[in-house]
């Protein structure tokens, strides 16, 4: 599908049938897979050969699917997990372990935070977070001699600031290290991380790219373009054989475009699970053939509301990188020049208790522990999502006791606003 626009392998990539066979995507709903010999499945377990043993690591119906995500992405091999959570801890686990470190962005979704600062921190996993805006030298300053990947995501969830990739990128790249983005607000339709120096991406797709609520996944795609063995004394587990696989060393055998992605699949997979259904995937999959006619309703519903938001007296403050007011307005013209997403944070005035009020008198938009749906809906991430965290570490991650998100789904805008406009007015009594 190399050849066709985004919006064609939207629709059509992944899976080419052949004659007679299905045109959508065949649902293998089977733990197991049948070979004619002993021989022919033990080439499978050394990975001599390719094919499937195990739908704990690999099924056909996830492969398609993962096949259109990384053509999407313009990257070079993907995976589906079971979730967006999934996804992030395998992509930062199959580079940092034990006594390694990690730099990461501090405004980044309240259950990545908790999963870098409190859980890997368990395995031994050291992190240091920096301000999204951090300059060159600050970014440089994070760095240690272990520091093995950095991590943020295109647009926070939900503080909505943006991520300066090209330069994260950068410097990263001046340490020896990839640089991993979690691409799941904008999705690819409105940006690609690879083309702005990024090495590694992931998503929820839960969000977007299903867009239903009907499924829970995550993905991970390799650019193929980080040379593990210029840096292999950094990746021992990518470059020096793994004896679990009879000494076979990733990035010999697979290269850049397939190394990552093959030892995520063999050895994390293998041994953690966190697989995604074939039922999933298939969902998932219909989702996909919209999103690029989603997004861009998404991404006007967002910047419809934002514009009302921000005229509107009882409100503070609105994040919206759409907005020219917006401090991240800038970086959204370079990064996110057809749009950014749905999604839509900001804070009354009154605080949390008026962030409450609002919420409560909502009568369209739903109150969901959900964002990035075809249905609108809205949250307290303090009291929510992000409840885990310090006032000291919602300060961090751009999240104020008293933020409201609202993610607008693809309904009328002008229902929208009406919504939004009565529950603001409970908030005055």
């Amino acid at each position: 599908m190399s050849n066709f626009s985004l919006d064609t392998t939207c629709v059509q990539g992944g899976y080419t049938p052949g004659n007679g066979e299905p045109r959508q995507i065949p649902i293998i709903q089977s733990t197991t897979f049948k070979y004619e010999s002993g021989e022919a499945m033990g080439k499978l377990f050394d990975l001599e050969a390719a094919g499937y043993f195990y739908s704990r690591l690999q099924n056909p119906t996830n492969d398609y699917v993962a096949n259109k995500i990384a053509q999407l992405e313009g990257g070079t091999a993907a995976m589906l997990t079971s979730s967006g959570q999934a996804a992030n801890f395998f992509a930062l686990f199959n580079l940092a372990g034990c006594g390694d470190h990690i730099v990461a962005s501090s405004s980044i979704y309240g259950g990545t935070f908790n999963l870098i600062a409190v859980t890997m921190a368990r395995m031994g996993v050291e992190v240091t977070f920096v301000d999204c805006t951090a300059s060159e030298e600050e970014l440089n300053a994070a760095f240690k001699p272990n520091t093995k990947c950095v991590f943020g995501e295109t647009i926070a969830n939900p503080a909505l600031t943006v991520l300066d990739i090209a330069l994260f990128a950068k410097v990263a790249h001046a340490h020896g290290v990839p640089l991993v983005v979690d691409n799941t607000f904008p999705t690819p339709v409105n940006c690609r991380p690879f083309e702005w120096g990024a090495d590694i991406v992931t998503h929820s797709t839960t969000k977007y790219m299903d867009g239903h609520g009907s499924a829970v996944g995550g993905a991970i795609v390799d650019s193929g373009k980080f040379d593990w063995m210029a840096h292999a004394d950094k990746f021992p587990g990518l470059c020096t054989p793994d004896n679990s696989y009879h000494g076979v060393t990733y990035a010999e055998r697979f290269g850049n475009a397939g190394a990552f992605i093959t030892k995520c699949t063999v050895q994390l997979m293998r041994d953690l699970g966190s697989t995604q259904g074939p039922q999933q995937a298939y969902l998932l999959n219909l989702g996909l053939e919209s999103l690029h006619l989603r997004m861009a309703q998404h991404s006007a519903n967002g910047l419809a509301v934002a514009k009302f938001l921000e005229a509107h007296p009882q409100v503070e403050t609105v994040n919206y990188c759409g907005l020219e007011s917006d401090p991240y307005h800038t970086l959204a013209e370079k990064y996110l020049p057809k749009g950014s997403c749905g999604v839509v944070s900001f804070e009354l005035k009154g605080g949390r208790e008026a962030a409450g009020k609002f919420l409560d008198a909502l009568r369209l938009i739903a109150i969901e522990t959900h964002v990035a749906d075809a249905r609108s809906c809205a949250l307290n991430p303090a009291s929510t999502t992000h409840r885990q965290m310090s006032e000291e570490q919602l300060k961090a991650a751009g999240v104020p006791a008293g933020l409201v998100r609202v993610s607008c789904g693809i309904e009328a805008p002008e229902d929208l606003i009406a919504d939004i406009t009565q529950a603001l007015e409970h908030v005055k009594d």
